[in-house]
């Protein structure tokens, strides 16, 4: 069974940075992608970022340049480094692995709360 657990979400003042953290445990295989979802208060789940396996990465629009996906092949970690945080990234955000022939698994989610 693999699990996938967040953490470093919390309250931070408009601005401010966080960085949040995601590992995973079990038998996990090989990994394809690894990614952030956020699911803001009455909205759907949506993209924030996503590395692939090689270390290409792909940004959600409102993300570039203020958030930086990172990921560790050996710890089998991917941490999300979020700066510059608008009151419009409130949201609870979630880790997602793709693993080879294995498909999606997600975290329980980490709620992140900016304050204006």
């Amino acid at each position: 069974q693999v699990q996938l657990v967040e953490s470093g979400g919390g309250l931070v003042q408009a601005g401010g940075s966080l960085r949040l953290s995601c590992a995973a445990s079990g038998s996990i295989g090989s990994i394809n992608d690894m990614g952030w979802y956020r699911q803001p208060p009455g909205k759907q789940r949506e993209l924030v970022a996503v590395i692939s396996s090689g270390g290409s990465t792909h940004y959600a629009d409102f993300v570039k340049g203020r958030f930086t996906i990172l990921r560790d092949n050996v710890k089998n970690t991917v941490d999300l480094q979020m700066n510059s945080l608008k009151p419009d990234d409130t949201a609870v955000y979630y880790c997602q692995f793709r693993l080879h022939f294995r498909g999606d698994y997600w975290g329980q989610g980490t709620q992140v709360t900016v304050s204006s």
